[in-house]
């Protein structure tokens, strides 16, 4: 990783810009940048995220096997310190989050273990949440 990671920016379709904004905004506590008619940018965990409002979804992506799991093949997310991901998974246990795939750690014992849960947007965007208890493995083989 470099010393300063930069910011990435992802542009999502959303089908619901006021459901998606209060998800994003109110649940997940993302702070609400530009605005227009048709979209929302978001501070996404110091990333930027555009929600465009689109007219029809092209349905639900396809899934691979990872660990036991079937993991939308589409996804995006954030890695988080453990005690952050912790924070959130209770957030959304709480909140009464429906997970895709509830909080649990994969890969237990190996070089890539990692606490991970998956969430769908109202739109049907999936989005994972994962934390390394040791974050120098988050890119190792």
């Amino acid at each position: 990783m470099s010393p300063e990671l930069q910011p990435f920016h992802l542009a999502l379709p959303v089908t619901d810009l006021n459901a998606a904004e209060e998800f994003y905004c109110g649940l997940l506590a993302c702070g609400k940048g530009r605005t227009a008619s048709r979209w929302i940018d978001l501070n996404f965990f110091g990333h930027q995220v555009t929600l465009h409002l689109v007219d029809g979804s092209d349905g639900a992506a396809p899934v691979n096997p990872v660990d036991g799991d079937s993991v939308p093949a589409r996804h995006f997310g954030v890695v988080l310190d453990m005690d952050d991901w912790q924070a959130l998974a209770t957030r959304l246990e709480d909140a009464g989050c429906e997970f895709l795939i509830s909080p649990r750690v994969r890969f237990k014992g190996e070089v890539g273990e990692q606490a991970t849960l998956f969430i769908l947007d109202p739109c049907g965007n999936a989005l994972e949440f994962k934390s390394f208890a040791d974050r120098t493995k988050l890119f190792a083989s």
